[in-house]
């Protein structure tokens, strides 16, 4: 017998066993969620054949598609800015030093330590406070939309997208950079020749990571939403409370392929290239 290898016990296989406890606990929602979304009858305790009914109707209603329509310009809008000023701050925090650094390194990481529901209540009142002193100052009429929820997904986004390629950054061999400065590339030439394809796969990761998290987000949403800015997820929450239906399992698969679509992708692109650039490479 092998000396590298020995026979399974009694805790190796309860180990085993925990796992696929686990895995069916967190999973099986999920089939049965996929699985009777298929469902031809209304009542979504009953099944009956299989069909494509609901994703019909669902195509065919103009309050999802308008609600899909306002997700995907809030993602974009807030995947852009967050991603441009989270790789900014990320670069600030790992190439330069300034006073003030620890604390802000600290502020950076609040939107992801706090609940959903208190940055949710800040959102709010501070849109409200600056919503009404321009509204007195300019005699405008600027009220709570898309423009609140984008501003609100890019205050938490920015976070997640200054980790994922915080951690890029880390990784990098910083002697890469000194050597184009040395070969008297200016700072610009430097960062578009030498950083930024080096951390891109970071930069995209954290793009799919925000754009993620805009398109699943329904706490904060809900609060900074206006009339007629509803979003996708907040309209699959209200149908949620009026009655589970095949509609709602039909929108919610869709929803969680999308999801896992974007965090594969995410990924995909953090850990694409790690062989060639990881050890300070740079291809030609």
């Amino acid at each position: 017998m092998n000396s590298g290898t020995r026979p399974k016990g009694l805790v190796d296989r309860l180990l085993a066993a925990n796992s696929w406890i686990v895995y069916a606990f967190f999973y099986a929602p999920i089939f049965v969620l996929v699985f009777f979304s298929f469902n031809d009858n209304r009542n979504v305790g009953v099944w009956t054949h299989a069909s494509f009914r609901w994703y019909g109707e669902l195509a065919q209603s103009q309050d999802i598609i308008r609600s899909l329509k306002n997700s995907l310009i809030v993602a974009a809008v807030s995947t852009i800015v967050s991603t441009v000023i989270g790789t900014a701050a990320a670069l600030s925090m790992e190439r330069f030093r300034y006073r003030g650094q620890r604390t802000y390194d600290a502020l950076l990481y609040l939107p992801i330590i706090i609940p959903d529901v208190t940055m949710a209540v800040m959102m709010l009142l501070f849109f409200v406070q600056a919503f009404g002193i321009l509204n007195g100052a300019f005699g405008t009429r600027i009220e709570l939309g898309l423009g609140s929820i984008s501003l609100a997904h890019i205050a938490f986004n920015i976070s997640f997208v200054a980790v994922v390629v915080r951690a890029r950054l880390a990784q990098m061999d910083s002697s890469l950079e000194e050597a184009a400065r040395d070969l008297y590339a200016s700072r610009w030439q430097t960062f578009r020749k030498v950083t930024l394809p080096l951390i891109m796969p970071g930069v995209a990761g954290g793009a799919l990571l925000a754009l993620t998290m805009s398109l699943d987000d329904v706490v904060v949403t809900s609060f900074v939403t206006g009339p007629g800015s509803t979003t996708l997820p907040v309209y699959v929450f209200g149908l949620v409370k009026r009655g589970v239906t095949p509609l709602v399992n039909a929108v919610s698969t869709l929803m969680l392929v999308a999801s896992m679509l974007l965090v594969a992708g995410s990924l995909f692109f953090q850990r694409s290239r790690s062989t060639s650039h990881g050890g300070g490479t740079v291809e030609t």
